[in-house]
């Protein structure tokens, strides 16, 4: 970015241009953490959290913040395992829990997953993978209401904006921590946290189902799509990302996604009958 002269608006070389992906990890974890007790303790009156930890980074993060913010004393971690689920996942949540020094509790879905497809068992991978998502988001609700808590969302930027997560499942929860941070930024935020490197460094999984990747089923790296979707969010058509290099295909892959689920990133849409339609017409000053 330069500027042919003193006083005048800096010349992007539209070819070249990328938006950076780096953050001040230290201003984003302070920031953060101020977010949490801001909206836990001054806005709701409530000082617990409880953090459902997959095994994985984000929950990981999201456990971390939550303890720097609140103490470790006001965090539950609650594991969630399917009677499919990696052990591992159960092995590196522990590392978590022991670095922290939260409570703990482990809740074991199978049978009340099993007790609805029971009924239903036709139902394919991907209908399973939904039912175990939203029973557990039941649990870590039910938990927080036992605990006087709120439940953490864990969900990132580049998920969120993929549509890669279960509706009514992993956006439930009223805070979210990471939303606005990339796939890539939640892995740097996470090294200067100190989670520990088997988790950082592990290939992201759902683990809904044995050797499902994230990555596999997006069909795209996490690291590739945050630079496009930074390309996109401001605005640059696929053409002209192509022209940085970018092959058409995976451009034309995440435009596809980010616009084929917007919905999942709205609340349901009210039919209007009148000018007073919640979140449709009635919000308050900070909603605009």
């Amino acid at each position: 970015m330069t500027g042919t002269e003193r006083g005048t608006l800096p010349v992007i070389d539209v070819v070249r241009y990328e938006p950076s992906l780096e953050i001040d990890c230290g201003l984003a974890a302070r920031w953060l953490e101020a977010f949490l007790s801001d909206e836990l303790i001054q806005r709701r009156g409530i000082r617990r959290a409880v953090v459902g930890l997959s095994g994985g980074v984000d929950s990981a993060v999201t456990a971390y913040l939550c303890a720097r913010a609140l103490g470790p004393e006001n965090v539950t971690a609650v594991r969630m395992p399917y009677r499919t689920s990696s052990t591992a996942s159960l092995s590196d949540a522990q590392l978590v829990i022991d670095a922290l020094g939260c409570a703990a509790r482990t809740i074991d879905i199978s049978a009340a997953v099993d007790g609805y497809l029971h009924y239903e068992e036709d139902a394919d991978a991907r209908r399973r993978g939904n039912v175990m998502a939203r029973t557990r988001m039941l649990v870590l609700f039910d938990q927080s209401q036992k605990l006087g808590a709120l439940p953490i969302g864990t969900g990132n930027k580049t998920e969120r904006l993929m549509g890669y997560f279960t509706w009514h499942a992993d956006d439930s929860p009223p805070l979210n921590p990471l939303g606005d941070l990339f796939k890539t930024q939640v892995w740097a935020l996470a090294r200067y946290l100190g989670v520990p490197a088997a988790i950082v460094d592990k290939a992201p999984s759902a683990d809904l189902e044995a050797n499902q990747t994230d990555e596999s089923d997006l069909g795209i790296t996490y690291a590739l799509a945050d630079r496009i979707l930074a390309l996109l969010l401001l605005g640059y058509d696929d053409a002209r990302i192509a022209l940085r290099g970018y092959a058409p295909r995976d451009v034309a892959l995440v435009r596809a996604r980010v616009e084929g689920t917007h919905w999942k990133r709205h609340l349901p849409t009210t039919a209007m009958l009148s000018n007073t339609a919640i979140n449709e017409f009635y919000l308050r000053p900070v909603d605009y």
